[in-house]
Parts: structure tokens; sequence; C-alpha cells
């Protein structure tokens, strides 16, 4: 028998918890990703900048907004409800990410090597991976 606190308690936490689910894990993961290349671009930056071509102030401010950035990511993903205009900034955000990185590619190229565009373009496909999971997410928010 099921008393009735125990359905109660369940209904109240069921629905925000199951809602926002894929969100949840989808900014998870995008924090993730994002952590670590923000910590190895930070760590590696000397070595980093013969291999992939961008100078190591550029490679060092990289790495710490994507630290930065992979924070704000947990901290909205820990939220009890997360709000959709974060949510929204962060799809945004990322498409920016997408683009601004296309453009590094196009029109900054010569600065990288062979290397550096795969690298750049690479990421460029993850990050635009995390943008449509991330919108998918808030698609199944009630």
């Amino acid at each position: 028998m099921t008393s009735t606190t125990g359905a109660h308690t369940m209904t109240d936490l069921s629905p925000a918890r199951t809602s926002d689910a894929f969100l949840r894990l989808a900014l998870r993961i995008d924090a993730a990703a994002s952590g670590a290349l923000g910590v190895l671009s930070l760590a590696a930056a000397p070595l980093l900048v013969d291999v992939l071509g961008p100078p190591a102030p550029v490679l060092v401010g990289v790495g710490a907004f994507l630290v930065v950035f992979a924070a704000g990511l947990l901290v909205l993903a820990s939220r009890r409800s997360i709000p959709r205009p974060a949510a929204w900034t962060v799809v945004l955000g990322n498409a920016g990410w997408v683009v601004a990185s296309v453009l590094a590619v196009v029109l900054g190229g010569e600065a990288l090597t062979g290397l550096g565009v795969a690298v750049v373009l690479v990421q460029a496909v993850a990050v635009a991976v995390f943008a449509d999971l991330q919108w998918l997410g808030l698609r199944r928010m009630r």
C-alpha cells in the first residue's frame, strides 16, 4: 500500500525532474567537454602554439573563458528549476561559438596550422551538437 504522502512527494518531484532531465544532461556534458578543453588550453598553451598556430595569449584567453563557461553550465544544470531564458542563452551562445569558429578558420586560417584548422572545426561540430541537444532538452521541458 502506498501512502498518500509518498505518492504526493513522487508527483511533486517527478515532473520537474523528468521534464528537464535531458537538458540537464546536455548541459553537464557540454560543461565536461568545455572544462576539459579549457583546462588543456590553459595548461598546455605554450606547447600548443607550434602545434595549432594561435599565439599563447589567445589559447590562454580561450581556455580561461571555457573554464568559466563550464562552471556556469554546472551551476545552471544544478538549479532546482532551469530558467528557460538562461538555457536559451546557452543555446544561442553555442550557436554563436560555432559561427565564430568557422569565421576564425575562414578569416584567420593562415594563423592556424592544418591541425589547428581541424581542431577548430571539430570542436565547432561538437558545440553544434551540444546546442542541438540543449535545444531538444528545452523542447522537452514542460
